[in-house]
């Protein structure tokens, strides 16, 4: 059974940093493309960057060159290493793995990330 289970969020202020991190468990985790998504209250979820088993990233424009995204094949995990974080990026933020650049896992619980100006 394919599990995935994030952590790191929390409370932080305007311009400071957070780490998240996804476990993976039930799949072979350096197979797949792995990405990192956001869901604001009252909004669609929405794609924030994903890493190919190779390490190539890509992010959306909104995140990028605040946000980085990395992966240990070797600890099965995925992380999101956000800087200079606004308040527009308050939200629940998921993980899952990817077919082509569709996400195909069931969803985890997330792991909120609220940023107070």
């Amino acid at each position: 059974q394919v599990q995935l289970v994030e952590s790191g969020g929390g409370l932080v202020q305007a311009g400071g940093s957070l780490r998240l991190s996804c476990a993976v468990s039930g799949v072979i985790f350096s197979n797949f493309v792995m990405g990192w998504y956001r869901q604001a209250p009252g909004k669609q979820r929405e794609w924030v960057a994903h890493i190919t088993s190779a390490g190539t990233t890509n992010y959306v424009s909104s995140v990028k060159g605040r946000f980085t995204i990395s992966r240990d094949n070797a600890k099965n995990t995925v992380y999101l290493q956000m800087n200079s974080l606004k308040p527009e990026d308050t939200a629940v933020y998921y993980c899952n793995y990817l077919l082509g650049l569709t996400p195909i896992g069931k969803w985890g619980q997330g792991t909120q990330v609220t940023v107070s100006s």
